[in-house]
């Protein structure tokens, strides 16, 4: 009887393994495309029926997310690199797709633009997040540039595993571009100068992280949402912190989540 227990456990264990090979990419099939890259695949968080974090002093997730993502594509498309976009209008795209479509273009990197959420109205700040080790140098040059904005908060770069990071096989960051939660960073995402900001200081990461620092050279700005801003909010003057990590991409209650 102990030998047949001891078969059992055995098997047991390789089905189990069979199956977190199924979760993550082997580490044998990941690539490093981190300095070599020529395609950057922008992909904005949430969409249609999915309106990721919803809060008063904030526009859903899902519109800001696709601004940002829209200004990044630009910015990118200008300094000479191939880019593709997940989604371009508000359509739900599933993270299954959005995995096949980043990991189905080769020599590239992954970059999801997200907001953050959290029931604690007082936490603000920058987060950015991968799984691959390749990707880490990549997620600490957009933590840093991002941290550069006056007032910024630094909640640190951390792994995750969030799926369009965890079963990509080319380097994926997810970018969390401050607290629609939060009272200033709500009203500061509402802002196209702000958004066109994140957007910029997020583009001159990549393209450092591709050719060396000191080559970025941000290009002029252009209006991609007609969106009214609201009165400017006002700046903490405050030297980036750094601080715990944050909840993650937040989503929107059941009843906001038509808006």
């Amino acid at each position: 009887m102990p030998g047949r227990n001891w078969g059992i456990i055995v098997a047991v264990g390789a089905l189990f393994l069979a199956g977190c090979g199924m979760v993550s990419p082997p580490q044998q099939q990941l690539k490093n495309t981190s300095r070599s890259f020529t395609t950057i695949v922008v992909d904005a968080g949430h969409g249609g029926r999915d309106s990721g974090a919803y809060r008063r002093y904030g526009p859903p997730e899902k519109t800001v997310t696709l601004d940002v993502a829209t200004r990044l594509s630009r910015k990118l498309r200008e300094s000479q690199f191939n880019v593709v976009m997940t989604r371009t209008n508000d359509v739900f795209i599933s993270l299954d797709t959005r995995v096949d479509i980043e990991n189905s273009t080769p020599n590239s990197v992954f970059v999801s633009i997200h907001f953050n959420d959290s029931r604690r109205r007082g936490v603000k700040g920058f987060e950015t997040y991968y799984r691959s080790p390749y990707a880490a140098e990549l997620a600490q040059n957009i933590q840093n540039r991002l941290c550069s904005i006056k007032g910024a908060v630094n909640r640190g770069v951390h792994t995750a595993d969030y799926r369009v990071v965890r079963k990509a096989i080319y380097p994926a960051v997810l970018v969390e571009c401050g607290y629609l939660s939060n009272r200033s960073e709500g009203h500061e995402a509402r802002n196209g100068d702000y958004r066109e900001l994140l957007a910029d200081r997020i583009a001159q990461a990549i393209v450092e992280q591709r050719h060396g620092p000191g080559v970025y050279h941000a290009p002029a700005p252009a209006v991609v949402s007609q969106e009214p801003p609201p009165p400017p909010a006002q700046q903490q003057k405050r030297k980036p912190v750094l601080a715990p990590p944050g909840e993650g991409p937040g989503l929107a209650p059941p009843t906001l989540t038509g808006h």
